[in-house]
């Protein structure tokens, strides 16, 4: 299918503008650089948005109704472990939050180069424990773990780590929207929207290359295409998007889980981008994207009772 005209015309102005990638300039402009792009999307009111800290780790909580309990997505935000924050993603919290009716807790974990792994990962485990382990104070009932690109990576770890012990079985469904999973980039889909299409194989180097270094790339703790047991997983939505480098490894992952006997929904959003569920202001499809994610969490959740 041809990219998407409302996109084709975006990436066409963009090089029009000549602005710097976000890989040519030091990380903390990069940030405020993602920042700025998301400054324009439409926030819809939520009942109560907060902000508190886990230990020294920033989250902000999002409650579309006040006085009832209710299920809870914890969100991990996307950007290569390099860029992001709780401002980059809060339109599509606040969304997610509304269309699922559930509590959105949005982690601001550490990012890199100055915390590189295990650090974010680190972040999101000791959120989403400490989410399960207050679910009684928080008036949260069963708990999903979530994110996009690199926050889809950190949530399929997540889920790694989580089910074995205490926390078995503690975690009901995962959402990963284009999820990083194999730091080898060297699927059919790397070379075919390897430029073009914002994000590029050389970004995803730079991202790569400050979250892990020179670490071995097979890793399952980072690159979880590559973990040999993916049985008593969580349930998962994957959706991923046609001009996406990160397709492929996306959909190996999703056909992986399925092959371990793990229920998946898996979705690809022909003549899309990587990154577009930040887009619902201006893409059906993304909005589409946002409601298949809200779906299938109120199904998951509904399982649990």
């Amino acid at each position: 299918m041809p990219l998407n005209p409302i996109l084709k015309k975006l990436i066409e102005d963009m090089a029009a503008a000549n602005a710097p990638a976000i890989m040519d300039l030091p990380p903390t402009e990069g940030r405020a650089m993602y920042r700025s792009m998301q400054d324009g999307a439409t926030r819809v009111a939520v009942a109560q948005v907060r902000d508190e800290l886990v230990d020294t780790i920033p989250i902000r909580i999002y409650i579309p109704t006040l006085g009832e309990k209710l299920p809870c997505l914890v969100y991990f935000h996307g950007g290569g472990w390099v860029i992001g924050d709780l401002e980059t993603h809060d339109a599509v919290c606040r969304k997610i939050a509304n269309e699922a009716h559930c509590v959105v807790i949005a982690v601001d974990y550490r990012l890199a180069p100055e915390y590189p792994f295990p650090a974010p990962l680190e972040d999101c485990l000791k959120v989403t424990q400490w989410v399960i382990d207050q679910s009684d104070e928080l008036n949260i009932s069963d708990i999903a773990v979530g994110g996009d690109s690199a926050g889809g990576n950190l949530a399929t770890c997540v889920c790694l780590k989580m089910r074995e012990g205490k926390y078995k079985g503690a975690i009901a469904h995962q959402i990963l929207i284009y999820p990083v999973t194999d730091a080898l980039m060297d699927s059919e889909s790397y070379s075919d929207n390897a430029e073009g299409y914002f994000l590029t194989r050389d970004t995803m180097n730079w991202f790569w290359a400050h979250y892990i270094g020179e670490r071995d790339k097979k890793d399952v703790d980072y690159s979880p295409l590559h973990e040999a047991n993916l049985q008593a997983l969580p349930s998962a939505t994957v959706i991923t998007a046609e001009f996406d480098p990160l397709r492929d490894e996306g959909e190996d992952y999703a056909r992986k889980l399925q092959s371990a006997g793990i229920s998946v929904h898996s979705k690809r959003y022909d003549g899309l981008i990587h990154g577009f569920i930040s887009m619902s202001d201006i893409l059906e499809e993304a909005q589409d994207a946002i409601e298949l994610v809200a779906s299938n969490l109120r199904a998951a959740f509904d399982e649990r009772n």
